[in-house]
Formats: structure tokens, C-alpha cells, sequence
């Protein structure tokens, strides 16, 4: 067999979420090197013999770095063998795919990509959805941390639109973000975080740009996290209710 790459999105969480071509692809693997956001579940399409090797990265811990990672792909792949990739979410939405499968064809492995359902299909797996008509005109999706660690300049200038957006790897930069939005007088804007997927430990909080602090520092939620901004997140019941409960209370006090 001539030495092969494949790709594989395994979606934000829910193990249900994989394609079928993803199942398939898991069900011919000699090797599957998948990430800490891969539901363990998944590997039981692997068969008995196929070698199955954890290669979890998450932020501030990893278990390998991205160029062992390489490493490793062509050292299994290169005798003969089917590697699958597994990666959370979406390989090429900030998972690093494009540089795996550059790595791979240097060396002449044949190569292939399983999209996955991204974590930006999140909000609406929650009931959130990115856009409503007449709302917003476009839906951002921005990693909220730079590779240099810094606030994103793209979220700058979304924030200065009506687009709803998504941002990855928000959460330890929560307080630049609530300053940047109220600095264009947003205040008021709706805010949701959803941490881990769709996992069954998954977790919505609903705010507004003012709060969303506040219910992060009490509600402690576990990453990764995704936090979304916009006016679409107020369609959401949980955010009716949290304004119904916000105007009674000020109704309470001018009594």
C-alpha cells in the first residue's frame, strides 16, 4: 500500500457529529494520531489493530509539539501505512491542517482531507443562531489570540460592524475584549460563551458585554471556550429571561 494522509475533522464534540466519510476513513486506518478535543468514543471504528496514539494540544499544555507531530505522521506513514489525522473541530479552521499536509507531501505521502462540522456550527447547536435577517448582513470568525499573543486587530474592526462574531481562544483575553467593545459603546451587547462543545459536559452562559465578566469569574466555565457577540445571541430565551428578571428588579427599586 503506498503511504497515505487523511485528514479527518471529528466536529466540536459530540461524537455523533463525525462525518461518514470520517467513520470510514477511522475504519481503514493502520495508525490514528488524534487530539485532546477528540471524543474517545471515536476510536472505537478503529479496528483492534490499528495503532492509536494521543497527540493532545491544548493551550499551555501539549503533549507533543506541532513538528513532532509531523514527525510522527511520516514515520508511520512512509513503510506503508494509512494515517489518520484526527482533529477537533474542522482540520483547517485554526487546527494547523494546511502545515501537517505540507509536511506529509514533502516526503511524497499521499494526502486527503475529511472536513469536519467546526465549532462554529456551536452557536447554533445551542439554539444561537449567526445570522437573522434584517439583524446582521455577516457572521466574523476570528481567533481572539495571535500567534505573537496579542488581541486580534481584526476584532477592531468588527466590532465597529453589526456582524455577529465568533471568536476561538477568547477566554484569557475576556477583559480586552469587554474594553475594546464598550470603547464603541456597546455595552449593552448581547454576549454568549459555550464551553466544551458539544461534549456532554457542555455549558452555555448568556450575557451582555457589561456582565459577561462577572458570570465567567462565577461560573468558572471549562475550556476550549467559544464566545460569541452580536445581536442574534438575544434570540436566545436564556438572555428573555435574564432581561425580564434585569427590568423587574429595576421596577422593584422605584417602588
Amino acid at each position: 500500500m503506498k503511504p497515505k494522509l487523511t485528514l479527518v475533522g471529528a466536529g466540536p464534540g459530540d461524537p455523533e457529529l463525525i462525518s461518514v466519510k470520517g467513520v470510514n476513513a477511522l475504519k481503514s486506518a493502520d495508525v490514528v494520531l488524534y487530539d485532546a478535543l477528540t471524543h474517545p468514543d471515536l476510536l472505537h471504528y478503529c479496528s483492534e489493530s490499528t495503532i492509536k496514539i494521543f497527540v493532545g494540544k491544548r493551550a499551555g499544555m501539549h503533549k507533543y509539539q506541532q513538528q513532532q507531530i509531523n514527525q510522527l505522521i511520516v514515520k508511520y506513514a512512509l513503510p506503508g501505512r494509512h494515517v489518520v489525522r484526527l482533529k477537533g473541530g474542522d482540520p483547517f479552521i485554526f487546527g494547523r491542517g494546511r502545515e501537517e499536509i505540507e509536511y506529509a507531501e514533502a516526503f511524497g505521502i499521499e494526502t486527503a482531507v475529511v472536513p469536519g462540522i467546526s465549532s462554529i456550527n456551536l452557536p447554533g447547536y445551542y439554539g444561537i443562531p449567526l445570522t437573522i435577517r434584517g439583524i446582521n448582513e455577516s457572521f466574523w470568525v476570528i481567533t481572539a489570540t495571535t500567534s505573537a499573543g496579542t488581541l486580534s486587530n481584526d476584532l477592531k474592526l468588527a466590532a465597529r460592524s453589526n456582524a455577529t462574531v465568533v471568536l476561538f481562544m477568547g477566554l484569557k483575553k475576556l477583559n480586552e475584549i469587554v474594553t475594546l467593545y464598550k470603547s464603541v459603546d456597546k455595552e449593552t451587547l448581547p454576549v454568549a460563551v459555550i464551553s466544551r462543545g458539544s461534549l456532554p459536559d457542555g455549558n452555555l452562559l448568556i450575557g451582555t458585554v457589561t456582565d459577561i465578566e462577572t458570570l465567567v469569574k462565577e461560573k468558572k466555565p471549562l475550556t476550549p471556550a467559544l464566545i460569541i457577540l452580536g445581536e442574534t445571541v438575544g434570540v436566545h430565551p436564556e438572555f428573555y429571561t435574564k432581561a425580564e428578571t434585569l427590568r423587574d428588579e429595576l421596577l422593584e427599586n422605584h417602588e
